[in-house]
């Protein structure tokens, strides 16, 4: 055990049975969804409130121990890999709602809150949270990785939907970085700081969250297209229009096997659009009109739409479904998944270029993307004890990465940094990732706070070492 004995005392001393060292606890906590190196902490800890927090992370600071935050999992970057061993601080645990404001349209909850159990018990209210990344991840977990999803286009992401945040610093010191209030000139945005911080500054463990009001109409509708360019095309066109659409999913053909055959579904296997309109009846019906005519004009197929929400459910789940479709198409393989985002008026040249270029690709890659604001994704389906494979998926990933940096984009649109993508945050923002370095470094001097993250410190805390 790497984490010294005089540690684990401490820490059970703290919580009791809510610290684990099982081969089990350990090797859940030591990956996340997409494939990385497995890296598993040496203990696993569940505290309860934010006081249980601070003596976590008193205990590991002055034992030279490294601690990993932990929401759900569902992250894709390595976020939450142990690289250094250490311990993991699992805050599914701290699952209280504390307060739900809806003339404020607000709510307060722990950490550990997952997006699915905050709009089940606000439902009653007529709000509902928007940030959809697919996975019922943690809040506080989506908070630390500045988490978007299919919903981004109409209601923003993490960082348009968080007002405050309760944070545990490396010193143990606590703090709440906002008010309630909907704006604030008071000091610096330490809120945005914390949001994608992935847990390097911080455990952030209590959320302030904007609510938004549940639209009197929702329709869904699915739409093919000849080519990838036409159906960018068309959402482009669509945004510039005014059209306001909630959702717009891209799949590619590749994809659209995959979830025809893992959704049982039967759509034609070209590029197709899933989009997503609420408003008014009316209002809706119009949007409806707008967008069949924009797709008609590219070349589009059949425009499928329909307001029953159980159809409607059923579509998005296989939207939500479509890494395990992909996986599927491998059988004994893993997913390594990538992303980008450009501004819009980029996009098609952007994904036909990346589409082009993998005609080449000899692994299975499915693209797909939220391409009413610019971000798509590659999900490579590869052997993992394959190096030629991996090497391969590398060499895409990064052609696509750089090809995204030169038309002013992002490495990440909303994967964040984590393990994966640490060289292209400094292609892509260069000096400033000096000045992270910095901040980083004055809130955590002996780099004990999920070490090998984000952005490169020379020394740093191992677990039983002293920097």
């Amino acid at each position: 055990m790497a984490v010294p004995q005089s540690v684990l005392d401490s820490l059970k001393q703290l919580l009791g049975d809510r610290l684990s060292t099982s081969a089990s606890v350990r090797e859940q906590h030591g990956r996340d969804e997409f494939w990385h190196h497995q890296a598993e902490p040496d203990a696993v800890v569940f505290p309860l409130t934010t006081e249980e927090v601070v003596g976590v992370v008193d205990i590991c600071r002055d034992g030279a121990v490294p601690l990993i935050p932990f929401g759900t999992g569902t992250s894709v970057e390595g976020h939450v890999q142990a690289v250094h061993g250490g311990v993991s601080v699992d805050v599914t645990g701290m699952d209280s709602i504390l307060a739900v404001n809806p003339l404020d349209f607000d709510c307060i909850v722990q950490a550990g809150v997952r997006r699915k159990q905050l709009n089940e018990h606000i439902r009653d209210t007529g709000l509902f949270f928007p940030v959809d990344p697919g996975a019922d991840a943690s809040l506080g977990g989506m908070t630390a990785t500045r988490a978007s999803g299919t919903n981004a286009v109409r209601y923003g992401t993490m960082k348009d939907n968080v007002l405050a945040v309760k944070v545990v610093l490396p010193d143990g010191r606590v703090i709440d970085t906002a008010r309630r209030a909907k704006k604030t000139a008071a000091g610096l945005d330490l809120t945005h700081l914390y949001i994608g911080s992935e847990g390097i500054l911080g455990v952030i463990t209590e959320v302030t969250l904007k609510l938004h009001g549940i639209p009197e109409v929702t329709s869904a509708a699915v739409v093919p297209f000849p080519s990838v360019e036409a159906a960018v095309d068309s959402v482009v066109t669509a945004i510039q229009s005014g059209i306001p659409i909630a959702r717009c999913e891209l799949m590619d053909a590749v994809m659209m096997g995959a979830v025809n055959a893992y959704s049982g579904f039967d759509y034609p296997v070209e590029p197709t659009l899933f989009m997503e309109f609420d408003g008014t009846k009316r209002g809706v019906e119009e949007q409806i009109e707008m967008m069949r005519a924009i797709a008609e004009d590219q070349g589009g197929g059949e425009f499928q739409w329909t307001s029953d929400q159980e159809e409607r459910n059923r579509l998005w789940q296989a939207r939500h479904d479509s890494a395990y479709a992909a996986k599927a198409l491998r059988e004994g393989c893993e997913l390594w998944g990538t992303d980008v985002c450009v501004p819009l008026s980029r996009l098609t040249e952007c994904m036909t270029e990346t589409r082009k270029d993998l005609e080449s690709c000899s692994l299975p890659a499915p693209m797909l993307g939220h391409v009413g604001d610019g971000n798509f994704h590659l999900i490579f389906v590869l052997d993992t004890s394959n190096d030629a494979e991996i090497k391969e998926a590398e060499e895409y990933n990064e052609r696509m990465i750089m090809r995204a940096l030169a038309m002013d984009g992002t490495c990440t649109g909303e994967h964040g940094i984590g393990l994966g993508k640490k060289d292209f945050l400094v292609a892509e923002l260069g000096p400033a990732v000096d000045v992270m370095r910095q901040l980083k470094l004055a809130l955590d001097p002996t780099n004990f706070m999920n070490p090998g993250k984000m952005i490169e410190i020379e020394g740093g805390v191992r677990a039983g070492e002293v920097t």
